[in-house]
């Protein structure tokens, strides 16, 4: 990426505890920039602090993307404390590993409130002070699933799917007043993605995938991101071969087709 492009901007990553975000801090930090990392997990969050290379200019503010109530007054003291916002990296999420006929709709609006209300709150509340401070960037990770639907990810596909939705729509808005929004669809990444998604009774599914235990390393995927956002790219495709899969929907979808269905991975 382009030396000093996030030196001294203030970037505030959510889902910063584990995985991707996790890496995000990592990555952030080694190039200067001041990080708010924010996630459920106090503990787990304090422990990313204590691993980065700077760990004073990492600063832990607990959030949970359910809690839409409490986004006014947290941003509010947010910029009160920093003074603005640089970038915004919508990470936090939740997955999925149930079937659509098992799966009752109180765990479907689970997922779609985490990962869609939650980070459709959050954007909303950093936006007026973004457009006050005259400018920003604002980013939302997705997923190869938010493109197309794959087995047992219903609900979560159609969560990613409503951010590239509402996140393009933003885009288009914002476009003359110095607000850059960016998608960032990861294909597999090596974190606990699959450990942490919610079966049907909404219980922790417990189980690595094997495709997304040979995925990508955390780190890598943090650089092809902070790489892509320095670009100032609208769409950050992060991931390996699997991306072939958005080409392949895009410009054959009878060969995305015969390929989905013969993919029944759990």
């Amino acid at each position: 990426m382009p030396q000093r492009t996030f030196q001294n901007k203030v970037i505030w990553v959510t889902g910063a505890s584990s995985g991707i975000g996790e890496a995000l801090v990592y990555a952030l930090v080694d190039a200067g920039a001041i990080v708010i990392a924010s996630a459920r997990n106090t503990a787990e969050l304090l422990r990313v602090k204590e691993q980065c290379s700077i760990p004073e200019v990492c600063h832990v503010l607990p959030l949970d993307l359910t809690g839409v109530d409490t986004f006014e007054g947290i941003v509010k003291d947010v910029f009160a404390k920093f003074e603005r916002v640089d970038y915004l990296i919508n990470n936090g999420g939740i997955s999925q590993r149930s079937t659509v006929l098992e799966t009752p709709v109180e765990i479907d609006r689970r997922i779609m409130e985490v990962n869609f209300f939650g980070t459709v709150a959050l954007t909303k509340c950093v936006l007026p002070y973004m457009l006050k401070q005259g400018g920003g960037h604002l980013a939302a990770t997705s997923s190869i699933s938010g493109k197309f639907g794959f087995y047992q990810r219903s609900a979560y596909a159609a969560s990613k799917h409503a951010l590239h939705g509402f996140f393009e729509s933003l885009r288009l808005e914002v476009r003359k007043q110095n607000i850059r929004v960016s998608m960032i669809v990861p294909g597999r990444v090596r974190t606990n993605i699959s450990l942490n998604a919610i079966d049907k009774e909404g219980r922790a599914h417990g189980k690595m995938d094997d495709g997304q235990n040979s995925g990508i390393a955390p780190a890598k995927a943090a650089r092809q991101i902070l790489r892509g956002l320095s670009k100032n790219k609208r769409e950050i495709n992060v991931g390996g071969m699997e991306l072939l899969m958005l080409y392949f929907k895009r410009f054959a979808p009878g060969l995305h087709y015969l390929i989905s269905k013969n993919i029944k991975e759990t």
